[in-house]
């Protein structure tokens, strides 16, 4: 790099720019010393951050159409977010994922692989959730915990159909390495005005949990990751695989909160999986919103 001095963020994100540039090696390299540790133990339940919305290109928050769209301000935040007590992971893009490892964020955490990010939000080929990031060859030489996957269901869309064939190979492709597939499953359909809408009805969130945990040729390294809805009860008893709650973009954070409390004393709910909730709460404090998420489960833990 040159002589000139940068503060110290500019110096941190102005070396992964370098080091993609001449030394590009250097990725595989952290990620072969990367300090792992296990998945839960009985009893335990995970926080995990999510940060694979951009790669969809998802970049908005609330009333915020681009507040995802400043990597270098993504990459502040999520390092202030893992090193917060009792975040155990991240599950993120492959290039999100790679800055981490650069940066040395990701020592003593799981970390799990976004895979399907090819349904760019508001495109006409959104339901076609073609598999453009991480596979399962990439999430095992680089020592990831396992792959995620979007699988949205719309009956009424002739793409459904390659979105669950290209899952189930997935899931199998996963259970053969012993990684776990991360399956988030919606029963979904188009809008009159073309928008992509899940249904967030209990009877569609357990008709989607249905078709998901049927994937691939064993189950057996297959959890759900799954929103927290009405009558959560109900829906987990359509399943006994591992399940994580996921976040989304909710309107009322309070609400959320509430809604991942009453949850996560389910017994099959391992955890949450918590994005933009956490990482861009409405007061812009990531510290204590993640503080926040993790005092939910380390209660549950106890």
């Amino acid at each position: 790099m040159s002589d000139i001095t940068l503060p110290p963020r500019a110096a941190d994100y102005g070396r992964l720019t370098h080091i993609r540039a001449t030394r590009p090696e250097e990725i595989a390299e952290a990620a072969a010393r990367r300090e792992r540790r296990g998945l839960p133990a009985e009893g335990e339940r995970l926080l995990i951050i999510a940060a694979d919305h951009p790669a969809r290109g998802a970049l908005g928050v609330r009333d915020r159409p681009l507040a995802m769209a400043s990597r270098v301000d993504l990459l502040d935040r999520l390092r202030v977010a893992l090193a917060r007590p009792g975040v155990d992971g991240i599950l993120a893009s492959p290039d999100v994922l790679e800055d981490l490892l650069l940066l040395g964020a990701l020592e003593g955490k799981l970390a799990f692989g976004s895979m399907n990010r090819g349904g760019l939000q508001g495109s006409v080929f959104e339901m076609d959730d073609r598999f453009t990031g991480f596979d399962a060859d990439a999430i095992d030489a680089m020592r990831l915990d396992g792959g995620k996957m979007l699988c949205r269901i719309d009956p009424s869309d002739p793409a459904t159909v390659s979105t669950l064939e290209s899952c189930a190979r997935a899931v199998s492709d996963l259970a053969r390495r012993r990684l776990v597939a991360m399956v988030e499953p919606f029963w979904s359909r188009r809008s009159e005005s073309g928008a992509v809408r899940n249904d967030l009805s209990p009877d569609a969130v357990i008709r989607a949990i249905s078709v998901a945990q049927a994937l691939g040729v064993t189950s057996a390294y297959t959890w759900l990751k799954i929103p927290a809805v009405a009558e959560m009860e109900r829906v987990m008893a359509a399943t006994t695989l591992p399940a994580l709650l996921l976040g989304g973009d909710p309107p009322d954070i309070d609400a959320a909160y509430a809604d991942w409390h009453r949850a996560l004393g389910l017994p099959g709910v391992r955890g949450l999986v918590v994005g933009r909730a956490l990482l861009y709460p409405p007061d812009d404090d990531v510290a204590a919103a993640v503080d926040g998420a993790a005092a939910l489960v380390r209660e549950v833990r106890a």
